[in-house]
């Protein structure tokens, strides 16, 4: 068995695709809409980035927390020189000053955290492909009724507009984590759906699905006047709620 040219740091939860023909279905995806500048994020020992980033006609850039694979890929793919950014991408600078695209098998553990950091750059970002714990993936790209629907469905489709593409199994990684992992195609909505503002739109949602049971006019009571709680949306739970009725209430919320 030929030996590893790097480790696996568990600490920035690395799981490193191996499988071509889901490395072929992912490029496939990214390919399906146009674009010129292409953001990795954690390219890790490069098995996408050796075909991504030589796709003729774009400009590709990639954001890499782990020194070590900085190195790695800088060394093994000459052509990267220059274009991999050594920082945590929680704490970056946009990468780019005209529109990019974002694709990423995302570290699972702060998976949420890379999106809920996109949303500050949608206005510049065409498409997002990532790879999640198929569990996080189904619960972004979830539909109002639907049990795994909660606060994540809501604050990222408030933004987005979701595509589950498909299942990707452990076997598919080295080394092979413990749960499914899924792959999903966000986009930017040409008019993200908001109300006052992003902070009590996350507050209202936190607080209704925290109490996801009980009616919503019990679980958010402290936000609203008791003649505002009187109408008739109140009488539903949080997971019956639609991202414009969160929306049409934040806007409500101080008034």
């Amino acid at each position: 068995m030929q030996q590893q040219p790097y480790t696996l740091k568990k600490a920035f939860g690395q799981h490193f695709l191996k499988d071509q023909n889901i490395i072929n279905k992912i490029i496939a995806a990214l390919q399906e809409n146009q674009f010129t500048n292409l953001l990795e994020v954690g390219p890790g020992g490069g098995a996408l980035t050796q075909f991504i980033s030589t796709i003729p006609g774009i400009n590709f850039k990639a954001i890499e927390i782990d020194k070590e694979k900085v190195e790695y890929l800088s060394a093994t793919f000459p052509h990267l020189q220059g274009k991999i950014i050594h920082q945590d991408f929680l704490k970056s600078e946009v990468p780019f000053e005209e529109r990019f695209t974002i694709i990423g098998n995302f570290p699972y553990n702060i998976s949420s955290q890379i999106l809920f950091k996109t949303i500050d750059w949608r206005l510049q970002i065409d498409h997002i492909i990532g790879m999640f714990q198929k569990e996080v993936a189904q619960r972004i790209a979830s539909k109002p009724g639907n049990k795994v629907y909660g606060v994540i469905s809501v604050l990222i489709q408030a933004f987005y507009d979701v595509e589950y593409l498909f299942d990707v199994p452990p076997g598919c990684f080295n080394p092979p984590p413990k749960v499914m992992s899924g792959v999903i195609r966000l986009t930017p909505k040409k008019e993200p759906i908001h109300g006052a503002g992003e902070k009590q739109m996350k507050m209202l949602v936190k607080m209704a699905f925290n109490q996801r049971r009980k009616q919503l006019r019990n679980a958010v009571k402290s936000l609203f006047t008791e003649e505002m709680l009187k109408d008739e949306i109140f009488n539903k739970r949080a997971e019956q709620l639609s991202i414009e009725d969160f929306a049409a209430l934040t806007y409500k919320i101080g008034k």
